[in-house]
């Protein structure tokens, strides 16, 4: 009987070590992750929508024009441009203040903000009433809405646009 008790224990002990080990094939996660908030690392203190329909919502009943920023969590060029826009304070407390917030790394259905291709990052600003600004572009021909680090100063510029071109039109 004791015998039989050891073999149990025995075949226990080695079927509960099997649980602990990671995979050996490298499909364990090397880092941790934590939970990923509606900011993705843009702004962790700025308030953000969570869907399109939302933005364009709170944009209308709260007179503040919509930055939408497309972007993918892998593409190296979305990296540099979120780590620029998160570490800027004159921009996180205008778009703070002035802005409603939506970021995506997936398109929307609404064709208006792709005008000219679906590329990453890309900043759109729509405006209260709804309108997707096309004549707040940056400096690329080819990729009007197309942002990198370099160009922060003509991104903050182009937000101050927005807020006053929204001001002067209403």
């Amino acid at each position: 009987m004791v015998k039989g008790l050891m073999s149990v224990l025995l075949i226990l002990v080695a079927v509960s070590s099997s649980f602990g080990k990671p995979e050996k094939n490298g499909s364990a996660k090397k880092e941790n992750k934590f939970p990923q908030t509606l900011s993705r690392g843009w702004g962790d203190e700025l308030t953000w929508t969570q869907t399109y329909e939302e933005a364009l919502f709170r944009a209308r009943s709260s007179n503040k024009p919509l930055m939408v920023i497309h972007h993918l969590e892998d593409c190296p060029h979305s990296q540099a441009m979120k780590e620029i826009f998160a570490n800027n304070k004159e921009i996180q407390k205008m778009a703070g203040e002035d802005f409603i917030l939506l970021n995506l790394v997936f398109e929307t259905s609404d064709k208006h903000l792709a005008p000219d291709g679906q590329y990453v990052p890309r900043f759109i600003f729509v405006d209260p009433s709804l309108t997707v600004r096309a004549d707040i572009t940056g400096r690329y021909g080819n990729r009007l809405y197309a942002y990198e680090p370099a160009d922060l100063d003509l991104l903050l510029s182009n937000m101050k646009k927005a807020k006053k071109l929204l001001k002067t039109e209403f």
